[in-house]
């Protein structure tokens, strides 16, 4: 390895701290654009270092933005975003939570709620998505049970960071198994033994909690629901599990989605063009983002600043353990900073493949890690998009009826799933077998 130099951090470092404080400043760490941040970012690893020619760190820019990794991973996201909202606008997100809650007692709703948010962000693949889609039923319930809007949203926001954490069509996910050269359903079968029982313990507790507070008078309103219009996402997790490309996957399920809202009429041709469209949009920012932030990486790498990184991680690294360990902490902090699970792992994801290759870790494992880690800081930061959207959708509501708002607080003590998500990847990292590195 040759001699690190902490100075190429400079451009990392410049976005992490403008975007904190920036964001500290105005309130509201979405405020800022990421992708200006990163381009500004960009600029200044240019002028750095003004003896080496800038046609070399053209160079490695485009290197570092045209790897192979970061573009199959940019046309992952397009496709995702796709099937995503062609899904959506045939009426699949709707169907599926109706189906779920006609068939959940009153006594269950809440883990009802769980369990409904980790099936649709398991088939969105979005977090956020599956907030905005499930918060205003998790906010309604305040209508007829006072006080269970708090514990609501916690089983939803649990049950979305469920799916963002195990989706294959998942940002988190494409990322992760992207930058560590491994297949999805190879990390799946991981990250499920580290996060399925996590997700039965906080059933049982929400179902605990739900049985304590409610009784079987409770009505909850239900809409009609479809059937066939579920098809896709199941389509899509079934292709994904048994080993078949996502590209491929996302392709089937874009064209059956496409079909299905024909035969129901749910949709017609050109919307259906539009939809694709407009889902191509949605990962737009993300992909161009991508993009950048592998040629700033890129540039940083050739100045020394990844073997900076890697020298200092690694110094008293001494077994796979510890190896893993610095991975996870070096995601934690990233995404405490940013408050972006998506854009950490691909910032944190080339250096963890580095540190992977440097001590003999199974790339799916090292995956997992960075997906499951990362996941669980996105899912309890206050500031992060999870817990605002929860947040806004609840103070609406509370805003009309002229009572206090919620604060996040509110909500995070009974984040149960994140939470035990991060305690059970941290338990699995430290009972490993500890084998000294080569």
């Amino acid at each position: 390895m040759k001699k690190g130099n902490f100075w190429a951090l400079i451009p990392l470092l410049f976005f992490v701290v403008v975007y904190f404080i920036g964001s500290y400043i105005l309130g509201d760490f979405y405020a800022l654009p990421v992708l200006v941040l990163f381009v500004m970012a960009l600029f200044v690893a240019f002028l750095q270092f003004p003896k080496v020619p800038f046609n070399e760190k053209i160079k490695s820019f485009a290197k570092g933005a045209g790897d192979e990794n970061i573009l199959i991973m940019v046309l992952i996201f397009l496709l995702a975003g796709a099937f995503g909202e062609l899904s959506k606008n045939i009426g699949a997100i709707s169907s599926t939570i109706n189906f779920a809650l006609t068939y959940v007692p009153p006594q269950f709703v809440v883990a009802g709620l769980f369990m409904v948010a980790c099936f649709i962000s398991t088939s969105l693949g979005t977090s956020v998505g599956t907030i905005v889609a499930l918060a205003p039923i998790a906010v309604g319930l305040e209508n007829n049970i006072e006080g269970i809007m708090a514990i609501a949203l916690a089983a939803v926001i649990g049950g979305a960071m469920f799916g963002d954490n195990l989706s294959f069509i998942s940002d988190t996910t494409i990322a992760a198994t992207r930058t560590q050269h491994v297949g999805m359903k190879e990390k799946f079968r991981v990250n499920f033994k580290m996060v399925l029982p996590v997700a039965i313990l906080v059933f049982i507790i929400y179902s605990l909690m739900g049985w304590n507070m409610l009784d079987g008078s409770v009505q909850i309103k239900v809409e009609d629901y479809e059937l066939i219009k579920i098809f896709p996402y199941i389509l899509v997790f079934v292709l994904a599990l048994v080993g078949l490309n996502v590209i491929w996957t996302l392709g089937i399920g874009i064209i059956v989605a496409a079909l299905i809202g024909i035969f129901t009429g749910s949709i017609d041709f050109l919307t259906i063009l539009k939809s694709i469209n407009d889902g191509f949009a949605g990962m737009f920012e993300l992909s161009v983002l991508c993009l950048i932030i592998g040629g700033v990486v890129g540039i940083i790498r050739m100045n020394g600043g990844v073997d900076y990184l890697l020298q200092m991680i690694t110094q008293r690294i001494n077994s796979k353990r510890k190896a893993e360990l610095g991975i996870a902490f070096l995601v934690s902090l990233v995404n405490l900073a940013i408050a972006n699970n998506t854009i950490t792992i691909v910032i944190v994801g080339p250096i963890a493949k580095d540190i992977s290759d440097k001590n003999g870790l199974e790339g799916s494992r090292v995956a997992s890690i960075l997906d499951t880690v990362s996941c669980f800081i996105q899912g309890m930061v206050p500031y992060g998009a999870q817990i605002l959207a929860a947040m806004a959708a609840a103070n609406m509501l509370l805003a009309d009826k002229q009572m206090p708002l919620m604060s996040p607080i509110d909500v995070m003590q009974y984040l149960y799933y994140p939470f035990l998500m991060g305690i059970v990847t941290f338990l699995v990292i430290l009972l490993r077998k500890n084998k000294a590195t080569a």
